[in-house]
């Protein structure tokens, strides 16, 4: 006869099996940023196959590089303008799509497509919700102007449809693509601002490391690096206002004044970019340090590949000559103090690759992500988190013992991404080999 504590047993597994525990309230919010994720990645505005994702995917840091650009399929809809006739000519320039990374955009209008117009970068779209807030309007986009409209990321997406979602080059609403609708930009919004940094770092850091410890010294210092007058803590937000203004500022740095610009080097037609406005005033927005190292190439028309060609510019004569060179008098770095300001921003950049890891991984450890979907989808995204920080120091030279243990982390990552039965064990094997490796980058209290 069965005992009365094993009948009990069976009776509760059998509940647990039929009954189980109620799914938790809903949350609006949250419900609201998965409908803009939706929306991000799958939808097409009824136009030429296109999504936002086509240009800002999630795993390449949601922007583009000719790196990321040779792995996709040839009928990617990125590509558009090389197998759809209506696109052929005056959408996109397919070589410096493909050799660079440009995308061809008409932000002063569709009046002469033929020779109105210009090549740029793919920002990407990461802490969108302290980088864009400015006193003067929301900045979007590398002109900051949100191409068109009030600058605001609700107008920056419809101008996207526009520009890069339609049939045909005549852009007419209801017949190459439709509008969003209020909600969808709503939703959009919410997504975008969900993804990255929710909050500034707070400069200057512990850091154990020689080299990026004396960069961020010269990040900060008033005399030498000076890079903190625009980024206040590694950001894109000026730390004091300057002139009653604060926040995301645009300035003329002189990016377009540099000589041998990679595509002016093809003959193909790239237009000068005169930035802001419509005309021009020849300033571009702020872009954030923090997410840099991983996000090259760099500026608004990919002029430079590497981080540390990129704080090399600041020391150059565009730079120096230009309209923010000179109220910041100038701008002088021996070739160390590149190097070492650069090791600094990989090393900021890597502790937000081990951040946004962490982060991702927590739920699986712990069994509290509500669907299946979310935890591939975590697991997923925190390998790119981890292979970027890895990338990130191996390229600088940094740090090889914190390597190591992202190396040690994405394997446990890759494991749990293709088991089940231990994968919850295997998300907190990770979490603590990237809780190792952030030691190697930063004192701990």
């Amino acid at each position: 006869m069965k005992s009365l504590t094993a009948v009990s047993c069976g009776i509760l597994l059998w509940a647990a099996c039929h009954f189980p525990a109620p799914s938790p309230p809903p949350d609006p919010a949250a419900e609201l940023v998965e409908r803009g994720r939706q929306i991000f990645f799958n939808e097409t505005f009824a136009g030429n196959g296109r999504t936002c994702g086509t240009c800002h995917p999630a795993e390449n840091n949601f922007t583009i590089d000719p790196v990321f650009i040779a792995s996709l399929p040839k009928n990617d809809p990125l590509f558009v303008a090389e197998f759809s006739p209506p696109l052929k000519a005056n959408f996109e320039n397919p070589r410096l799509m493909r050799e660079f990374g440009l995308i061809l955009e008409n932000l002063d209008g569709f009046g002469d497509l033929a020779n109105r117009f210009t090549m740029r970068g793919v920002p990407h779209t990461l802490g969108l919700r302290i980088s864009v807030v400015s006193s003067n309007g929301p900045r979007t986009g590398w002109s900051g102007d949100g191409a068109p409209g009030d600058g605001s990321l609700r107008s920056f997406a419809t101008g996207a449809v526009i520009q890069h979602f339609t049939k045909t080059l005549d852009r007419i609403p209801g017949v190459d693509f439709r509008l969003p609708t209020a909600e969808e930009l709503d939703a959009l919004e919410a997504f975008q601002l969900s993804l990255g940094r929710q909050n500034e770092l707070t400069l200057p850091l512990q850091l154990k490391g020689t080299v990026a410890k004396r960069g961020q010294d010269l990040f900060l210092s008033p005399t030498v690096g000076k890079c903190f007058r625009c980024h206040g803590n590694a950001g894109a937000n000026v730390p004091n206002p300057i002139g009653g203004r604060s926040g995301n500022l645009n300035f003329n740095t002189g990016v377009e004044d540099l000589p041998d610009l990679p595509q002016d080097l093809t003959g193909e037609l790239a237009p000068p970019d005169d930035g802001f406005g419509t005309p021009g005033d020849g300033t571009f927005n702020t872009p954030s340090l923090v997410e840099a190292a991983d996000t090259g190439p760099f500026f608004h028309n990919n002029a430079i590949e590497t981080i540390e060609g990129a704080v090399a510019f600041f020391n150059g004569a565009a730079f120096n000559s230009s309209p923010s060179g000179q109220a910041v008098g100038g701008i002088i770095l021996d070739g160390t103090q590149v190097v070492e300001i650069a090791a600094f921003l990989r090393v900021i950049n890597t502790l937000e690759n081990i951040r946004q890891s962490i982060d991702l991984l927590e739920p699986v450890a712990q069994k509290t992500a509500s669907t299946v979907d979310q935890i591939r989808r975590s697991i997923g995204q925190a390998a790119q988190e981890t292979q970027d920080g890895i990338r990130v120091l191996s390229g600088g030279g940094l740090h090889p013992q914190a390597v190591r243990h992202l190396e040690e982390a994405l394997k446990q990552i890759q494991r749990a991404e293709h088991g089940i039965l231990f994968r919850g064990q295997q998300a907190l094997e990770a979490i603590k080999q990237l809780e190792k490796a952030r030691a190697e980058l930063l004192e701990t209290s």
